[in-house]
C-alpha cells in the first residue's frame, strides 16, 4: 500500500499501535505491518516525521531505552493521545459509515 493511501489517518495508526504498549520505531512500524497483514510496509522517511509531529502535539512522549542492547528512542501514548484515539476511532467508523453507504450497489430502478 503506498504512504500517500493513508495520508490523513497515520496518526490514528501509530497512536492504535502504540495503545497497550511502548515501542521504538522500528517496533511500531513492524506492528504496523503485522495488524495490516503486511499491506502497510511505511518508509522510515514517512513514519519518524509523524511520530516527531505526534511528539511535539503531545500525543505522544518519547524516551531513550535499552532495547537488546542498543540505545533507542521509544514512543509511549499520553493521556492526550489516547483522547485523540478515541476521537480517531469514533470519526473513522463515522466516515467508513458515510463511504460504503456510497459505494454500496443500490438496486437496480425497475429491476425487482
Amino acid at each position: 500500500m503506498k504512504p500517500d493511501t493513508v495520508r490523513g489517518h497515520l496518526d490514528a495508526l501509530i497512536l492504535s499501535v502504540l495503545e497497550h504498549e511502548p515501542l521504538h520505531g522500528y517496533a511500531v512500524m513492524e506492528a504496523l505491518r503485522q495488524r495490516s497483514g503486511g499491506a502497510l510496509d511505511l518508509p522510515t522517511g514517512t513514519l519518524y516525521p509523524a511520530l516527531r509531529r505526534l511528539e511535539r502535539s503531545g500525543y505522544v512522549r518519547s524516551e531513550w531505552s535499552t532495547v537488546a542492547g542498543r540505545e533507542r528512542r521509544t514512543y509511549r501514548l499520553t493521556a492526550p493521545g489516547r483522547r485523540t484515539l478515541v476521537a480517531e476511532r469514533s470519526g473513522w467508523r463515522d466516515f467508513a459509515a458515510l463511504i460504503d453507504a456510497v459505494l454500496r450497489p443500490s438496486p437496480t430502478p425497475g429491476v425487482s
